[in-house]
Order: C-alpha cells, then structure tokens, then sequence
C-alpha cells in the first residue's frame, strides 16, 4: 500500500508546476498537461517516487547512517528544521557553506572551535577576558550557531542530502555529486533532474506541499530507526543468551571428562605412587 495517496497530493497543491515558458524540458516525463499556461505534474508518478524514496531512506535509517537535509527557502525553513528533529537527522536551514562536504574537515574545525569557546565559558576563561573580548567572541559563537549548530553532531560525511528545490540547492547538490553521495529531492518542473538519484516531481514553493512530502519520508524514516532499534536489542539478547550457555557447555565438559577419566584400583595407586618417590629419591642421591 502507498504511503501518500492522490488525494492527500492534490489537497496540499503538489500538482502545482511553474508557467510554462519556465519549464526545464528533462522534467517532460513527469508533466501530466498544461492548463491557464501553468504546468501540472502526474501525482500517478509522484506516489510512485514518494514510496521508491520512503524505502531508501527508511534503509538508510535503519542502519543508523545520517541524511543530511537542506532547504535554505524561506517556505520549507522551519518544516525541514522539525521533521530533520524529529528523527534525529542533521540539517542546513541558513546558507549553504561552500565546501560542506568537499571540505567536511574545514568544517568540522569550525565546529570544534564552537566546542572550545562553550568550554571557556564553563571553565571560568571568560571571565578574564575584557568586555570587548567576550563580545567578539560570543558574536562570533551566535553566528557559527546559526550556520552550524545543526550539524555539530555529524562526525563524518552524510550517507545521503536531502535537498528542497535543486536550483537554489545547485551547490550542494553539485558537491555530493562528486562526492557520489546520493541526493534525494523535490524536483519542480523549472529544474533538473539529471543529476538527482530519487527524483520526488513536486511543488517546491507550497508550504503544504513541502510538509505532506517531508512527513511521510520523516514516518518511513522513523519506522526505520525503531526497526534498527529492536535488531539491535535483539543481537544484544543472543550475545547474551550465548555468553550465558558457555560457562554451561564448559561445566558439561569438565563432567563428562571426569566420567571418562578411567579408575585406578587403591593397589595401582600405591604402586605408582612408590615408582614416582623411588625416581625423585633416586634423583636426590645422584644429585
């Protein structure tokens, strides 16, 4: 069963595409008609691709790798923001810094420089620094924040971008190409989907469109780190489990070794036992 239907599509306006004349020719297959001089897309193929883009994520999530989500759009801003939250994923909501993931390492300085000015402020260095100081520095901490603070706990490269309009996203989309990270996005009928791996046909500028989308992917997501969740628990019980009937099979080897060990009649006892005192007294006297 699809996880979004045509109605709930048509509802939130994903049907909607840009005029005409804007159109990108390579978004031709998902066009269902023009109507008023406006393209209106096929939501019979955007069920399709929303399902198709659902499992991999879902996948993804499983695993426990990061989707990296980013719409710097001033419509989806605030919903990328909640939905990335809500399944523990990184986000860029402000302007694309140049070099996210060509120059990941640049990055993850500035994030740790973040971490240093936090230290001196629980530490006590903050407080013999001069007035001018601790402006500049907490100025220059608001603003790593504001670029940087969602991604603070992404420690290595995403295992896939989620992107929201690929044309303003053009950067982004460009570094995790040569990167071969792949990049899931909502395509309207004014951009490219050449170099998008899962190409979602939908109205990008909707505020309801661009929730209804996001919710759903953010439910597979989600089902996906619970599943992750009880596979876990689930190895941890066997390891267990196994660790628990170790001591058992050694006790049961121990046993049977003692029932298979053969028995010495008390005259065979002492007669080893006077062979074993002659040989060490004998070894005495030459020594």
């Amino acid at each position: 069963m699809s996880r979004v239907n045509f109605e709930q599509l048509l509802e939130a306006g994903v049907h909607f595409g840009h005029l005409k004349r804007k159109w990108n020719p390579a978004m031709a297959p998902y066009i269902f008609m023009e109507r008023n001089g406006i393209h209106i897309i096929d939501l019979h193929k955007t069920v399709a691709k929303v399902d198709e883009a659902a499992e991999a994520l879902k996948n993804l999530a499983r695993s426990g790798r990061k989707v990296l989500f980013v719409a710097t759009k001033k419509q989806a801003k605030q919903i990328v923001a909640d939905k990335a939250t809500s399944v523990n994923m990184p986000y860029v909501i402000e302007r694309w810094p140049g070099g996210m993931l060509t120059n990941f390492p640049t990055i993850r300085k500035a994030v740790k420089k973040m971490s240093t000015i936090d230290k001196m402020s629980k530490d006590g260095t903050f407080d013999n620094l001069s007035k001018r100081e601790k402006l500049q520095i907490t100025r220059q901490r608001a603003k790593l924040e504001k670029t940087l603070g969602s991604i603070a706990d992404m420690n290595r490269l995403p295992a896939a971008l989620f992107v929201i309009d690929v044309m303003k996203e053009h950067i982004a989309v460009r570094e995790a190409n040569r990167l071969g990270i792949p990049v899931f996005a909502m395509v309207d009928t004014n951009s490219d989907p050449t170099n998008i791996d899962f190409v979602i046909p939908a109205n990008d500028d909707a505020t309801k469109s661009v929730e209804l989308i996001l919710g759903v992917l953010a439910e597979a997501m989600n089902e996906g780190i619970q599943e992750g969740k009880a596979m876990t628990k689930e190895k941890g019980d066997t390891e267990e489990e196994s660790e628990e009937a170790a001591p058992r099979r050694e006790r049961r080897t121990k046993s049977s070794a003692k029932k298979e060990r053969p028995h010495l009649h008390k005259e065979d006892e002492e007669a080893i036992n006077a062979a074993v005192i002659s040989k060490v007294a004998k070894g005495l006297v030459e020594e």
